[in-house]
C-alpha cells in the first residue's frame, strides 16, 4: 500500500516531470528537442502507468531507486548526501524540545494554581500559535541578517573541509543553532502540555502522599515521583512528533537553505523530479515507522506495563 502510494502521489501532482528541459527559464533547461524525446523516452513518462509501476518495482526489488532527473544522479545517492544532515537537524530539534518541554512541563505541574505555573503555560501557548515559516523567516532575519550572530544558509562555512575536526564540529554546530532551535519551537509546547497534565495527575496520587509522610524533599518528590511517571507519555509524544517533523523540516531547510532531505524533497516538488521524490517518500516513511517502533521499546522499558 505505501509502495503504491510512493509511486501514484508524485503523478498526483499538475505538471510534468521533463516540462523545466523545456522552460529557457530553468536551471535544467536543455534547448535540443531531440534530447529532452530522449530524456522522456529513458525515464519511461510516455507508457501507460502500470508499465511504470511495473518497471518502479523491479528496480525497488533491486534496490534501485532511479536516477535523478534534475540532478542526473543515482537517487541513493543523492538522498544519501542528503540524509545525515536531516536526521542531525530533526534529532538535535526533538532532544532539545523533549528537555525544555519536560523540564518546563514538570516545574508548570508542579506549581499548578501558581503565578509562575500559569505564566509558564501561557508562554508555551503563545508560543504554539506561531506557524514555523513565519518563526524560521523572522529568525533568520532577526539573528542572521540584523545582529548577524548565526549564520544565515548552509550546513557548514564552504571550503571548511580543510579545517582541523574540532573546528569543523563547532562549525557545523553553529550552522544548526537556529535551524534547530527553530524547528524545537514546534514541537516543545505539545511535549510541556503532555508533562505538565502527567505531573497534575501525579499530585494526589498515593505513592506522592506516602512520600510526604515520610519526609522527602519537595525535590525529591517533583523529579524521582511526579516526573519518573511522565517518562512514558513524553517519550510517546516524541514517536508522534517524527511525522510531523518531516513536514517541518521542509520549511525549516527551505528557509535556512540546510541541506537535508527536506530541502531536497522541496526541490524534487517543483521540478516534478519523479523519481527523486518517490525515493524522498520511501526513506522518509520508513524512517518514520522505525523511529515510533523504537519509541515502542523504548516505552516497554520504561514502563513494563505495557508489555504486559
Amino acid at each position: 500500500m505505501l509502495v503504491t502510494l510512493n509511486f501514484a502521489l508524485p503523478r498526483a501532482l499538475p505538471g510534468r516531470p521533463i516540462a523545466s528541459l523545456s522552460d529557457p527559464r530553468s536551471s535544467t533547461y536543455v534547448s535540443e528537442r531531440s534530447t529532452r524525446a530522449e530524456v522522456n523516452a529513458y525515464y519511461g513518462h510516455g507508457r501507460p502507468l502500470h508499465s511504470q509501476f511495473g518497471e518502479y518495482l523491479g528496480r525497488l526489488v533491486r534496490g534501485d531507486l532511479g536516477t535523478s532527473i534534475q540532478y542526473g544522479a543515482p537517487v541513493a545517492r543523492v538522498i544519501g548526501e542528503r540524509l545525515p544532515w536531516t536526521l542531525l537537524l530533526t534529532g538535535s530539534a526533538l532532544v532539545l524540545a523533549t528537555l525544555i518541554g519536560m523540564l518546563a512541563g514538570v516545574q508548570s505541574g508542579w506549581r499548578r494554581g501558581r503565578r509562575s505555573g500559569t505564566a509558564l503555560l501561557a508562554t508555551f501557548v503563545a508560543v504554539d500559535s506561531f506557524p514555523v515559516f513565519f518563526v524560521a523567516s523572522a529568525a533568520a532575519y532577526v539573528l542572521a541578517v540584523s545582529v548577524g550572530s548565526f549564520p544565515l544558509s548552509g550546513a557548514r562555512t564552504p571550503f571548511s573541509g580543510s579545517w582541523g575536526p574540532l573546528r569543523q564540529a563547532l562549525d557545523i554546530a553553529h550552522h544548526l543553532v537556529l535551524p534547530a532551535a527553530v524547528l524545537a519551537l514546534q514541537f516543545v509546547t505539545y511535549q510541556f502540555l503532555v508533562t505538565r497534565a502527567s505531573v497534575v495527575g501525579e499530585l494526589e496520587s498515593d505513592h506522592l502522599e506516602l512520600g510526604r509522610v515520610k519526609g522527602l524533599g519537595e525535590r525529591t518528590l517533583k523529579y524521582r515521583y511526579a516526573a519518573r511517571n511522565a517518562l512514558a507519555p513524553s517519550v510517546t509524544v516524541v514517536g508522534l512528533q517524527l511525522g510531523f517533523a518531516v513536514t517541518a523540516a521542509i520549511f525549516v531547510e527551505s528557509v535556512f537553505a540546510y541541506p537535508g532531505i527536506g530541502r531536497l524533497m522541496f526541490e524534487a516538488v517543483a521540478e516534478r523530479d519523479y523519481p527523486v521524490m518517490q525515493g524522498c517518500f520511501l526513506v522518509l516513511t520508513v524512517l518514520v515507522v522505525g523511529g515510533n517502533v523504537l519509541v515502542d521499546l523504548v516505552i516497554r522499558r520504561l514502563d513494563p506495563r505495557v508489555a504486559a
